[in-house]
């Protein structure tokens, strides 16, 4: 879809200046904003202004409350400052996810390094880790992944160890999840480590248990090949 020949011989009209009448420009915004970024096509422009052409209808989004088309125009422009005021706008309403999209679209360092921060200590570690790790913060990620262990948030301590390749780490994952009772992440933090001794310690939990189908994958995890052939010619009936 693209705008019609009327609407566009205006726009040609005003960028043909030198210094385009964005007031004027502006009195177009409707129309452009009813298409969407995605079917403009600006190509005949000069990039610098496309650049201001861009920013005024960046601005009108973010003016009409659409900060995520607006986030669009601004990426397309490079204009960072207007990101960085967008994930600001998020943080004030609590959108943590939405705010950590636009500081890092900005390349913003200080303020991810801040919302990181502030999501770890109020507990939204989703968002503490996707702050973390924009910035590339292995510390603050660690951080991140021995405070879920301690509450026993398993999927986002695994989230956090695998991200960094930190086999021990993985393996303590499942030392406590283990401890209290919770199979399925201890097998699959063990699975992750790549721990054979705790894998086949797992299988025989398992199998005391009569879990049968846990022991035989963590026993196969493990290359315990004893234990997998005991299982299934003892128990392969159970299995079906």
């Amino acid at each position: 879809m693209v705008l019609d020949a009327g609407v566009m011989q205006n726009v040609v009209n005003l960028t043909q200046k030198q210094d385009p009448d964005l007031d004027s420009f502006r009195k177009l915004l409707p129309t452009l904003l009813d298409k969407g970024i995605g079917n403009l096509d600006m190509s005949m422009f000069s990039e610098d202004v496309k650049t201001k052409l861009f920013n005024v209808l960046g601005e009108e989004y973010q003016r009409k409350g659409k900060l995520q088309d607006a986030m669009k125009v601004f990426v397309l422009v490079g204009n960072t400052a207007k990101l960085t005021e967008i994930g600001d706008d998020y943080v004030r309403v609590g959108l943590f996810t939405n705010a950590v999209d636009a500081f890092r679209l900005a390349d913003n360092q200080d303020k991810l390094m801040k919302l990181g921060t502030r999501c770890l200590e109020d507990g939204k570690f989703s968002d503490a880790i996707k702050s973390f790790r924009a910035v590339n913060n292995n510390a603050k990620l660690i951080k991140v992944g021995d405070e879920c262990l301690h509450l026993g948030k398993f999927d986002y301590a695994m989230e956090v160890f695998v991200a960094l390749g930190n086999k021990p780490k993985l393996a303590e994952v499942g030392d406590k999840a283990l401890a209290e009772h919770q199979i399925a992440y201890a097998a699959k933090a063990y699975e992750l480590s790549e721990d054979k001794e705790r894998l086949s310690k797992l299988g025989d939990t398992c199998l005391r248990e009569g879990m049968l189908a846990t022991a035989l994958k963590a026993y196969t995890q493990a290359g315990n090949e004893m234990m997998v052939q005991f299982i299934r010619q003892n128990f392969g009936s159970q299995l079906v």
